[in-house]
C-alpha cells in the first residue's frame, strides 16, 4: 500500500510535533497524530479539505477536516469556534460528532500560524450524491426526512439553529442511518441574525428579506426544500440570484399575506414584495404528482411563505406521513447550550479561546480513554473470576460475514 502510493505522499518527519508525522496529498501538507494512517483525499470546500482516514488504535474509519484559514479574520476564528464548540457538544446519533480535534502546534505562541484539524466519523455519502445517481423510494423518503426531524428536534432544543441545511451537509451510510454536519454557520435562537447565510436554493425566505429575529423555523423549511428534491431529483428553488430566489418561492408557495408583509421590518423589501406581480399558490398534487397524499400535506405545512405557521420540528415528527416511525420515546432532546458562540472578538483573542478549547477536549479525551480502559479491565477480572471450565472454552466459532456494502452507494434497495 506505501509502495503504491509513494509517488503522491511524501512523509517528512524533521521538526513535526512528536507523535505527529507529515504527509502531502494533492499538494496539500497535513501534520497529523501517528494513529491516523491511510489518508485519501474525499473533498475540498471554502474552508477546508477533508481526508479519510484510519484510526490504528480502534480501526475505525475516520473523516479528518482540515480548516485552512482559522484565523484570517475574526470572522473566520468565530465560525471555527462555532463549529468546534457544537460539535463537541451534540450528542445525538443523528447529529454527527466530534471524535477529536488538534493542531500541528505544541505552543499558544505559533498556533496562529498553524492548521487545526476536526476528526468526525466517516459517513458512506451524503445527500447530493445519492440523488445524482438514484431516485429513491417514498418508503426511503419517509426514514431519511424522519430522521432529519429528529435531528432537528434534538438540536432546537438546544437553542441552536442550524442555518445551512443542505443535501451535501447530510451524511449516509449504507445502513440509510443519516447525519447532519456542519454547524460553521449555527447560531443561538436568540441572536440576532444576518440576512445572508445558508446556501441559497434552500434558504428560508424570511432570511433573504433581513428578518433579525427569525425563529428555529428557519430550518423547517430547509427541510421541506431537501424532501421535494427527494421526491422529484430537481432542485425546488434554483434561484441565480437574491431576486430570483424570492420570485421562484413565491411562484409556487404565492403572494403573501398582509399580515407576512407587516412582520417585514424592511421598508425597501415590503415594497419590493407589494409591487411584483400576484401570483397564487401551486397545487402541490400537481408539482408533485407521485407523493402520497401524507407527503403533499406535510409539504404544504413546512413550506409556508409565514415562519408562523411553519411546523416546528416537534411537530412535524406527530405528522400522519411519519407515523410508521414517530417514537416520543426515542426522539431525545437536549438541555439548553449555555456557551457563548457568537461573542465578538479580535482574532488574537478567538486563537486563545480555540486554543483552550482544543485543550480541554484532548484531557477530556484522555479521561474517557483511561475509563474504557479501566472498565475493560474489570469486566477481564471479573469474566477470570466466573471462569467454569468447559463452559468458557472456545468451542463456537464465530461466523464472518462478508462486507457486503456495494461502493456504488445503491444500497437503498436492500434497507427498510
Amino acid at each position: 500500500m506505501a509502495e503504491q502510493t509513494s509517488s503522491y505522499q511524501t512523509r517528512i518527519n524533521d521538526n513535526v510535533r512528536p507523535g505527529f508525522y507529515r504527509i502531502e496529498l494533492n499538494r496539500t501538507i497535513w501534520v497529523v497524530p501517528q494513529h491516523y494512517q491511510n489518508l485519501t483525499p474525499i473533498g475540498t470546500g471554502a474552508y477546508g479539505c477533508v481526508c479519510a482516514a484510519e484510526c490504528t488504535k480502534t480501526g475505525i474509519k475516520y473523516a479528518i477536516k482540515k480548516i485552512t484559514r482559522p484565523f484570517d479574520s475574526a470572522i473566520h476564528a468565530k465560525r471555527t469556534h462555532r463549529e468546534v464548540r457544537l460539535l463537541r457538544l451534540m450528542n445525538h446519533e443523528n447529529v454527527i460528532g466530534l471524535h477529536d480535534v488538534f493542531t500541528s502546534s505544541t505552543q499558544l505562541q505559533t498556533f496562529i500560524s498553524f492548521f487545526r484539524y476536526l476528526v468526525t466519523l466517516l459517513m458512506g455519502a451524503d445527500l447530493s450524491d445519492i440523488l445524482k445517481i438514484q431516485r429513491l423510494s417514498d418508503d426511503h423518503i419517509q426514514f431519511l426526512v424522519y430522521q432529519i426531524l429528529r435531528a432537528l428536534k434534538y438540536i432546537h432544543s438546544a437553542g441552536i439553529i442550524h442555518r445551512d441545511l443542505k443535501p451535501s451537509n447530510i451524511a449516509v451510510n449504507e445502513d440509510c442511518e443519516l447525519r447532519i454536519l456542519d454547524f460553521g454557520l449555527a447560531r443561538h435562537a436568540e441572536m440576532e441574525m444576518t440576512g445572508y447565510v445558508a446556501t441559497r436554493w434552500y434558504r428560508a425566505p424570511e432570511i433573504m428579506l433581513n428578518w433579525m429575529h427569525y425563529s428555529q423555523t428557519v430550518d423547517m423549511w430547509s427541510v421541506g426544500c431537501i424532501m421535494a428534491e427527494l421526491l422529484t431529483g430537481k432542485t425546488l428553488f434554483p434561484g441565480t440570484d437574491h431576486i430570483d430566489q424570492l420570485q421562484r418561492i413565491m411562484y409556487i408557495v404565492g403572494a403573501p399575506t398582509d399580515e407576512f408583509l407587516d412582520k417585514i421590518s424592511s421598508e425597501e423589501a415590503k415594497s419590493y414584495i407589494r409591487n411584483m406581480k400576484r401570483m397564487e399558490r401551486k397545487d402541490f398534487k400537481q408539482l408533485f404528482p407521485d407523493a402520497k397524499p401524507q407527503a403533499i400535506d406535510f409539504l404544504e405545512k413546512v413550506l409556508n411563505l409565514d415562519p408562523d405557521y411553519r411546523l416546528t420540528a416537534e411537530q412535524a415528527l406527530a405528522h400522519d406521513y411519519f407515523s410508521d416511525y414517530h417514537d416520543p420515546k426515542d426522539e431525545p432532546v437536549s438541555g439548553p447550550i449555555d456557551v457563548d458562540i457568537e461573542g465578538d472578538f479580535p482574532v488574537l483573542r478567538w486563537k486563545e479561546i480555540i486554543w483552550n478549547e482544543i485543550l480541554n477536549f484532548t484531557h477530556e479525551q484522555m479521561l474517557n480513554e483511561q475509563k474504557q480502559k479501566d472498565m475493560k479491565a474489570a469486566d477481564a477480572l471479573n469474566m477470570q473470576s466466573i471462569y467454569i471450565p468447559g463452559q468458557n472454552d472456545d468451542s463456537v466459532t464465530p461466523v464472518v460475514r462478508e462486507n457486503e456494502t456495494e461502493t456504488n452507494f445503491r444500497f437503498m434497495r436492500n434497507t427498510l
